[in-house]
């Protein structure tokens, strides 16, 4: 009976689809927990899940939504112009100060990404197995950089890396946090005099943000050293230094009321202990607070916290001659929740009005949504002892590096480009081979093909007699800049129009000059 049962329960989901395969999964599996049934009641059984079968239509075919996996998006031409505008200002920038890309998979072995990244470790997407290999996609580009330079035996090093990364973690969309992201990353490998590239890193952050003229920003340092220095003289146990800096690392979004309820009801610190870290985590400023710091009866007796302070008053130094300090401060509450970094920590975010970084009021407000701001728009620092956790002797790789948070810029790009109305450019042509008069197609293709050999960007009407004004028009839609116009009299004489779309003046050119001509007025060398 069991046999002639599981025959039935497979011809019912083949004969069904959709809703009507689950029901009828679940109706064989009813049937299963009674014995004696009749041929009878599995007729009835047949009769009512094709009846279902017959309400989905005859082919049985499930509706589905049209919509991007929660935490995606996908980009239309005008956005992809800002993205990439932003992406070349960027690399620009990372091969001024000297850097060579890479790439690496976008997946790694499962055991390469975990136990790097602290708390945040709950949001790396796991694949599932597919041969043997317990494989994830990959959170950030530094880990990955680090297994690179560990497997490849690479001691020096200053690179960059743009590519997708991929968190699961509960998107905000509007504040330009997503699941699927790019990264776009500038790190120096290699064993140097302290602080050196440090504050070229810093100097990077300054550069891009200014150049992408996003408004007012500051960027927050602080050090490792001196947080754990911080924690031990407050009383705060070994085991829980990574757990208490992950909660710091909230002030930024939660107020200390929240922060310091999470530190003694969550994760069991005392309260004198979160008393005395409010203390210090409430103090900003620069080369003078770290001088400051050093005389502070209770942080002077760390070690490690001391280190940290003077590598803090070295970094001004060099920002100092590097131009940057009006943006720099000096932050004792910034403590970035990855458990690889090891010594300097920095941080990113702009301040203009409208997009400055969550307050208290707008944590609590009913509309926290929309006057929130889109959060750190760069963050990194240094992580001595990552290279050395792939390395099968240990053998450290000292790095320092940052990464520029592009989806949030992007986010910020975007609402500028709409709020000022801006017409965005999606392509790059440079001429249009247009036609003034009817049976041309041949002599405009003909010359579309000498431009593009030329190396000029055009692009002709896919028309054989198209009209004259629609071509003129699709250059002033488009921002083509320059129409070459042919006609009988011009092709006698040897000769091309040349049309100014915006200013409409024409000029006759000779054929052979015509690519010079172009090249000149598009200042293309």
């Amino acid at each position: 009976m069991h046999c002639g049962m599981n025959m039935l329960g497979v011809f019912c989901v083949r004969a069904c689809s959709g809703l009507v395969g689950f029901r009828a999964a679940t109706r064989i599996q009813r049937l299963h927990c009674f014995s004696g049934i009749t041929a009878a009641q599995i007729d009835e059984e047949v009769a009512k899940l094709l009846a279902l079968k017959a309400q989905l239509g005859d082919d049985g075919k499930h509706q589905f939504v049209l919509k991007t996996a929660k935490g995606t998006r996908d980009y239309n031409p005008k956005q992809m112009a800002i993205r990439e505008k932003v992406f070349n200002t960027i690399i620009s920038c990372f091969k001024r100060h000297g850097a060579e890309t890479i790439d690496t998979p976008v997946f790694e072995l499962k055991e390469t990404l975990t136990g790097k990244y602290g708390e945040d470790s709950k949001l790396i997407y796991d694949l599932k197995d597919q041969g043997g290999e317990l494989l994830s996609l990959r959170y950030d580009l530094t880990v990955p950089f680090a297994r690179y330079l560990a497997m490849n035996k690479i001691t020096n090093i200053k690179r960059y890396h743009i590519a997708k990364v991929y968190r699961r973690d509960n998107p905000a969309m509007t504040r330009g946090r997503y699941r699927e992201f790019y990264q776009c990353d500038f790190d120096i490998a290699g064993q140097y005099d302290a602080m050196i590239p440090d504050a070229e890193c810093l100097k990077i952050v300054y550069e891009i943000l200014s150049e992408l003229e996003l408004g007012d920003f500051r960027i927050k340092v602080n050090d490792r050293r001196i947080l754990d220095g911080m924690f031990a003289v407050c009383g705060v146990p070994d085991d829980k230094f990574r757990t208490i800096c992950s909660t710091v690392d909230k002030l930024d979004k939660m107020p200390w009321e929240d922060v310091k309820k999470e530190m003694v009801n969550e994760k069991g610190l005392s309260e004198e202990a979160a008393d005395l870290i409010g203390g210090y985590v409430s103090m900003q400023g620069g080369m003078d607070l770290a001088e400051r710091l050093l005389q502070d009866q209770k942080l002077s007796q760390s070690k490690q916290a001391c280190a940290g302070l003077s590598d803090i008053k070295l970094l001004f130094s060099y920002l100092q001659l590097f131009q940057v300090t009006d943006k720099v401060v000096f932050d004792l509450s910034l403590a970035r929740g990855l458990d690889y970094y090891t010594g300097i920590i920095y941080e990113a975010v702009l301040t203009q009005a409208g997009m400055a970084p969550v307050t208290n009021e707008a944590q609590n407000g009913a509309n926290a949504e929309e006057s929130v701001s889109v959060g750190s728009v760069a963050g990194g620092g240094r992580y001595d002892g990552l290279v050395g956790m792939f390395d099968p002797k240990g053998r450290k790789v000292p790095c320092v590096g940052v990464s520029i948070g592009i989806e949030r810029v992007f986010s910020i790009m975007e609402q500028k480009a709409e709020a000022l109305a801006e017409k965005v450019r999606t392509t790059e042509v440079q001429v249009m081979v247009a036609s003034a008069q009817k049976n041309l197609l041949e002599e405009r293709l003909r010359l579309v093909s000498e431009l593009w050999n030329a190396g000029i960007k055009a692009e002709v009407m896919y028309k054989k007699n198209p009209k004259l004004l629609s071509q003129l028009q699709h250059c002033e839609e488009s921002g083509i800049p320059l129409v070459a116009i042919l006609g009988e009299q011009e092709l006698k004489d040897g000769v091309v129009k040349l049309r100014v779309v915006a200013t409409r003046e024409e000029v006759d050119i000779s054929r052979a000059e015509l690519i010079a001509e172009i090249k000149k007025r598009t200042s293309v060398a």
